[in-house]
């Protein structure tokens, strides 16, 4: 520890500019600003949470809870979670020193950070469940229990990092955290139904003491992963510090598309692939074809976008209705549904010149690209409705008619947010009395969201109004969809 100490220190002092009081003093403003500001909608939450909770809202509301839970593990087992910086993992990481103090500082990181994420777990869990009496008990225990979760599951996850038998474990336990988030979503009906609002009104030193235990177990495996610090592979931590590098060198360029290349080339280098005669197919239809191979290859993603389409109709049930929160969800997961079979359209836009010499009619080879998503989208799109009408949030009728209507808006957006070009960081920054706003990034993200939004107008004024016959809405989103594929082929097309 003393050498790695040595090692820091001989760092420091070879820095051209220290920190000064300057820095200092403009970090600690700027958290003191952040704690003022977050100060009135914490106090607002924490003044919500005192009350009854609705018996019918609650088994989504935990579903939520533990979905975004299990989340969060996820990320931090793709991450690795423990990583250092490029500089030190190119020589502190190979060098003899104590691999637990090079490695210390990340690890307080990540503890760090799995305070702040129980915290907001524990008091999301508290608004579900409800707070009826002794208000401070009940909030103590439910951020002890989040931190000891959010705590505990970072260090399965480091633990998953240094052996494969802790990463087997890991995984268990993911699959058995959404387990629990479906049945507690299928716990607000049935004889179920009263099991959550027998543990929202029990006594709160039962709570209190379920946190004990579950902060002894989390310290028991933090401290075993305190120690499996030093038995790390130098090659997982090489990785996970090269996947951080490549996630903080596009956030500070501000190409968050760079992210999904480098994701699609670390998965496919290097693995052997079996090769199959393609079906006889038209020239446009025949270029389309490797991304139904590609999806064909990794039937887990398939998978997660039919597990995610229960997504919107647990929002609907936590807020009691169809919100702008479901609202915004369906539209995302069906927006997302269609990019996911949209590889090949971002090579061509990004190698205009390959797509050329392959001999093929561009509107035609484009308009066949968009077979995929408008199904994809179309069937996420008709089983998330379908949801809704099963959780009765929506009245009865053929709402999942509204995915064949949408897909082809849905798939001429992801094609647009496939052949959108990078960040343009000439564009100008505009003052507003939040601080300053770059309209690049702001137009980036934008780009095929916005054709989304417009396109289906009328499936959003149809979820607002329910009305008892769909007929005039269906027609109105089947035309949007038609023109709105038309005008975007043409316009695609012609802009190329």
């Amino acid at each position: 520890m003393s050498g790695v100490s040595e090692v820091r220190a001989f760092i420091r002092s070879r820095r051209r500019a220290p920190a000064s009081w300057l820095d200092r003093y403009t970090a600690l403003f700027g958290l003191a600003m952040g704690a003022a500001v977050l100060a009135q909608p914490a106090s607002s939450a924490l003044a919500a949470v005192a009350r009854q909770a609705d018996p019918s809202r609650m088994g989504a509301g935990v579903a939520l809870v533990a979905l975004v839970y299990a989340g969060l593990l996820a990320v931090a087992r793709a991450v690795g979670p423990v990583a250092v910086p490029a500089a030190d993992a190119a020589w502190l990481v190979l060098s003899p020193l104590d691999r637990r103090g090079v490695l210390g500082r990340t690890a307080r990181l990540l503890l760090v950070i799995s305070v702040l994420a129980g915290t907001a777990l524990g008091v999301g869990l508290l608004a579900v469940l409800g707070a009826p009496d002794q208000l401070a008990v009940r909030l103590v225990a439910a951020v002890v229990l989040g931190v000891s979760a959010a705590a505990g599951g970072m260090a399965l996850a480091v633990l998953s990092q240094s052996s494969q038998t802790w990463d087997s474990w890991l995984h268990v336990a993911l699959v058995a955290i959404t387990v629990l988030a479906g049945v507690a979503a299928l716990s607000a009906s049935g004889p179920a139904r009263r099991i959550l609002p027998s543990v929202a009104s029990a006594p709160a030193t039962l709570g209190a003491a379920l946190a004990g235990v579950a902060a002894v177990a989390a310290a028991l495996l933090v401290r075993r992963a305190w120690s499996s610090l030093a038995r790390i592979p130098a090659r997982s931590l090489l990785a996970a510090s090269t996947r951080v590098g490549h996630v903080a060198g596009a956030a500070v360029s501000m190409d968050p598309g760079a992210l999904t290349w480098i994701a699609e080339d670390n998965h496919w280098r290097g693995r052997t692939l079996r090769s199959r005669p393609w079906p006889p197919l038209p020239a446009p239809l025949a270029l389309a074809w490797q991304d139904w191979r590609r999806l064909g290859r990794r039937p887990g993603r398939p998978a997660v976008l039919l597990g995610a389409a229960a997504l919107p109709s647990l929002a609907a049930q936590a807020a009691g209705g169809v919100t702008a929160i479901a609202v915004g969800a369906l539209l995302a997961g069906a927006l997302a549904a269609a990019v996911a079979g949209t590889s090949g359209a971002r090579r061509d836009g990004d190698n205009p010149t390959l797509a050329r010499l392959l001999g093929v009619d561009a509107r035609a080879a484009l308009a066949a690209r968009a077979l995929l998503p408008a199904l994809l989208s179309a069937v996420w799109l008709s089983l998330a409705l379908t949801g809704l009408v099963l959780a009765g949030t929506l009245t009865a009728g053929p709402w999942w008619l509204f995915g064949p209507s949408a897909a082809p808006v849905l798939a001429a957006a992801g094609l647009r947010m496939a052949r959108r070009n990078p960040v343009d960081h000439s564009m100008p920054i505009i003052e507003t009395p939040a601080g300053t706003v770059p309209t690049g990034p702001v137009v980036w993200g934008l780009t095929g969201v916005d054709l989304a939004v417009l396109g289906c107008l009328p499936l959003a004024l149809a979820l607002a109004a329910q009305p008892s016959a769909l007929g005039g809405f269906l027609a109105a989103q089947a035309l949007a969809g038609a023109v709105v594929l038309s005008a975007y082929l043409l316009r695609a097309v012609k802009g190329r």
